[in-house]
């Protein structure tokens, strides 16, 4: 008894339409009178519909019937069509390269947004890189623990900034330690805040709504 695998089989042009609707194709090579293959052609085509019903009304639904169908049959099929017909060289269309961008920079961890920010800003007048240089303190040393898994110092942060500005921006060792210390300060605080608050709105133990303390003695 021979069995027969699909592995074993010729393997499928267009998977999802199956391999009796891939037959149907195949017979339509044999068919020697055009008319005759052209109407079994359209015949086809309805099963093919069929297979898909709620996509019939969508836009070019028979264009691409069609389109597969002479896919499947490897681009032999001699029919009258009433659309263009497919080419070989249309489904081996490459797309083109994207151009990636291939500049480095020589700290990765930081990434390019935070070294246009600092590019910006060392063109500006001295108020205005004190005043938004601080953001940019906490985020690089934020993004430094994440990368080197441990706390950079103040000289480091300052070091790194220079080298990333081209020496345009000198930031002392203490300032850097001032706006972290600061920063932490008022975070500690905010967040003592809301805890105090958290803890006025509770009830005191054993009162009642109305005020009156109640009594559990007997």
């Amino acid at each position: 008894m021979n069995k027969n695998y699909n592995y074993l089989r010729r393997r499928l042009m267009i998977p999802e339409y199956g391999r009796h609707i891939q037959e149907m194709i195949d017979s339509l090579l044999e068919i020697e009178d055009r008319d005759e293959r052209t109407r079994q052609a359209k015949a086809v085509i309805a099963v093919m519909g069929n297979l898909n019903p709620l996509l019939r009304d969508t836009a070019d639904f028979t264009h691409k019937l069609w389109d597969h169908l002479f896919i499947m049959s490897d681009f032999k099929l001699d029919v009258d069509s009433p659309y263009p017909l497919p080419t070989r060289e249309d489904l081996e269309v490459k797309p083109e390269r994207l151009a990636y961008p291939q500049s480095e920079i020589s700290h990765k961890h930081y990434g390019k947004n935070i070294v246009r920010v600092i590019n910006r800003l060392k063109y500006d007048n001295p108020e205005v890189v004190e005043s938004e240089m601080g953001d940019v303190v906490r985020y690089m040393h934020g993004k430094s623990m994440e990368y080197n898994q441990e706390h950079p110092t103040p000289e480091m942060i300052a070091n790194d900034i220079r080298t990333l500005s081209e020496g345009g921006i000198n930031l002392d060792g203490e300032w850097i330690r001032n706006v972290e210390m600061g920063h932490k300060l008022t975070s500690s605080h905010q967040k003592n805040g809301k805890h105090q608050q958290r803890t006025a709105r509770q009830p005191q133990k054993g009162a009642r709504k109305n005020g009156q303390r109640h009594n559990t003695q007997k």
